[in-house]
């Protein structure tokens, strides 16, 4: 007897679980492992391409999907374009997103789930693989499932498009191709099946190769025909003639030395055969390179919303580029959009069911959210803030893709303020004493000292001793001016660490002025005075 579960697949019936870690659903269709595909762009013609279409439409995929195929190997420019487009995908990050309003619990299986695919899954491969049903319109992966310590595990095995089918009454639902009309149902959670429609409609007629095939059938025929046209431009048209009563004999003869005498520019000739030559073959390669060009733009816009992304041809602009790689970027956004969808269905879902108790299901998603101008928001976010707009910070954090700082995870920070607005205002107090002019003392200036007596903040530094009277003029009484300096600075440097601006520590000295010693400041005053006009005197001594 068949071992069943509780667990409800996509059709609402139980899981059969033995059934599901059995082998593969294919491995026991040896016919389709040991089929050989044709090549159905041989010999296409308009007629061939019409009638292959109408058998997709009627429910055998076959043809269609090994034309797809075909083309992408035969056509470079349409093997690049796709290989963009996929290739695109790979760059963006991803992750599983818990439900809305997740529990602790839910948020704990959602990255035990995550931790799995991340071990486990060579997602790369994955998401090329499902990207392979851009062409086609579908893409289908087989998982061989696998009990292991006491977890389902699963291995990926990519199928050909060729394999599959369609029944005439329901044209959108893909069936295993057997020998069976109308073929065998999919095993529930044995497959990803991933349809990329490129317009809307049934699979049949959704896939992007009806777009494609039109243009790639003109695209070869024109390059057949170039190929023919190089092979005999500049030949000249060459006519063989023959006598009445020439037997077949001689008549070959005559044909053979008609086609080989061009490239050989040799030959012989019986007796009463001649070779004539007439012009040789003119003409020009544009119109051929003008159908194929045609061909491949069409291709472009097909796959990629635009040709240059492509191929510059001297006419297009920055601006117009930029335009394209938009539009560019829009198709990559609604692939991503498309798989991850196919991915939290047929991968994510039967992983959770069958490996934790979640009744909410994560979402697979991409990451393909674009940072924010980190200056613009910058520059607007002081003045909205203080217009009193009520800002989260969980939304900058998103519009500039900062990720939110866990637990004590270090942070980075500003350097603390005060020093920033010390050098701000502290010139106001501490430069230009001493004597005026280009002969008076030089300005004394904050230094960063960590002295008690600087408060660990700034210091008054004198300038280095020398033999000239007006720097032993700047030394007058230092500790008396250190004294006033430190009274004047303190209230400062304590309204600075509070935390205020630059004007209300101002505000703040002027309210601490009148608590200054106002003998001890008039002496330092007069000091100054005498220090002025002691230097006066001396610099007249030295003009004399």
């Amino acid at each position: 007897m068949v071992t069943t579960s509780r667990i409800l697949g996509p059709d609402g019936q139980p899981i059969q679980l033995k059934q599901l870690a059995s082998e593969p659903q294919t491995a026991r269709l040896a016919g389709l492992h040991s089929e050989y595909q044709d090549h159905p762009t041989r010999g296409l013609t308009p007629a061939k391409l019409a009638r292959l279409y109408e058998d997709a439409e009627q429910g055998d995929l076959t043809a269609q999907a090994r034309l797809a195929e075909d083309m992408e190997e035969k056509d470079a420019h349409l093997y690049a374009e796709l290989s963009k487009r996929r290739q695109a995908l790979l760059t963006v990050d991803w992750m599983l997103v818990p439900p809305a309003d997740a529990s602790a619990a839910e948020k704990a299986d959602c990255a035990a789930l995550e931790a799995i695919l991340r071990d486990e899954l060579d997602l790369d491969q994955l998401i090329i693989d499902l990207a392979e049903g851009i062409l086609p319109g579908y893409s289908c992966i087989e998982l061989a499932w696998l009990r292991s310590e006491g977890q389902w595990r699963f291995t990926p095995h990519s199928r050909p498009a060729d394999w599959f089918t369609v029944q005439a009454a329901d044209r959108n639902t893909l069936r295993l191709r057997t020998a069976e009309p109308g073929g065998e149902a999919l095993r529930p959670w044995g497959w990803i099946v991933h349809q990329h429609p490129a317009k809307s409609g049934y699979l049949t007629r959704a896939g992007l190769v009806r777009v494609l095939g039109w243009p790639f059938l003109f695209r070869n025929l024109t390059a057949r025909d170039l190929a023919e046209f190089l092979e005999i431009y500049g030949l000249p048209l060459r006519l063989g003639r023959y006598p009445n009563g020439a037997t077949a004999e001689e008549k070959s003869t005559l044909m053979a030395a008609v086609v080989n005498v061009g490239h050989a520019a040799a030959g012989i000739l019986p007796e009463g055969m001649s070779i004539e030559f007439q012009q040789a073959a003119t003409g020009a390669a544009d119109p051929f390179m003008a159908m194929m060009q045609w061909a491949e733009q069409s291709i472009s816009k097909a796959v990629l919303g635009g040709t240059l992304t492509s191929q510059v041809d001297g006419k297009g602009s920055y601006a117009a580029a930029q335009t394209h790689n938009e539009v560019r970027g829009d198709i990559m956004r609604a692939d991503l959009r498309l798989i991850a969808r196919t991915l939290t269905r047929d991968l994510v879902t039967p992983l959770a069911r069958l490996n934790t108790r979640l009744q909410r299901m994560p979402s697979f998603r991409f990451d393909t959210a674009e940072a924010e101008d980190m200056t613009a928001i910058a520059s607007a976010l002081p003045g909205l803030v203080d217009a009193g707009v009520r800002i989260p910070t969980r939304w900058v954090h998103d519009k500039l893709r900062i990720p939110i700082p866990e637990g004590d995870e270090p942070v980075l920070a500003r350097p603390s303020a005060q020093p920033a607005a010390l050098k701000a205002v502290a010139p106001l107090f501490i430069e230009g004493r001493g004597a005026g002019g280009e002969g008076g003392a030089r300005a004394a200036h904050v230094t960063g000292c960590q002295c008690d007596g600087c408060l660990g903040t700034a210091a008054l530094k004198a300038t280095p001793p020398s033999d000239d009277p007006q720097d032993q003029l700047d030394r007058i009484d230092p500790p008396t001016q250190h004294d006033q300096a430190q009274a004047l600075i303190r209230p400062l440097l304590d309204a600075l660490r509070e935390g205020m601006s630059p004007e209300q520590a101002l505000d703040a000295v002027a309210e601490g002025y009148p608590a200054m010693d106002a003998d001890l400041l008039t002496e330092a005053l007069a000091r100054a005075m005498f220090a002025v006009e002691l230097a006066g005197r001396l610099e007249a001594q030295r003009e004399q």
